[in-house]
């Protein structure tokens, strides 16, 4: 939480939180896919996100919604409208991503065949 010392932050500046939040294993995962797929239950949750472990997954649930980026309703975890902003800063980071990704694919095809 900003204001609380975290990774790269003795004094917890809120971007430096932030990033210590999004940088944890499947925080990004977790709101990505509630922003794409929609409400999900628990037990849905861990079926989109590839084998994480309930505990991770708790986790990362507890800690998305003390920052209040998701809730729980009688559908299931949704995306709060805080998070939703954040996603819509993060979306554009997904598709640099992929060309990125494209990129990098051809350079190393080209740095073979040199």
């Amino acid at each position: 939480m900003p204001g609380s010392p975290v990774r790269g932050s003795k004094t917890g500046k809120p971007i430096m939180a932030l990033f210590d939040l999004l940088g944890r294993n499947w925080s990004m995962g977790v709101l990505w896919i509630l922003c794409t797929v929609g409400p999900l239950t628990f037990r849905g949750l861990q079926e989109q996100c590839e084998g994480i472990s309930p505990t991770v997954l708790n986790m990362r649930l507890k800690e998305m919604r003390q920052a209040d980026f998701i809730t729980h309703t009688s559908d299931g975890y949704v995306v709060t409208a805080m998070g939703l902003e954040l996603f819509a800063f993060l979306e554009p980071l997904g598709y640099w991503s992929l060309e990125w990704a494209e990129h990098l694919e051809k350079l190393n095809k080209e740095l073979k065949e040199a």
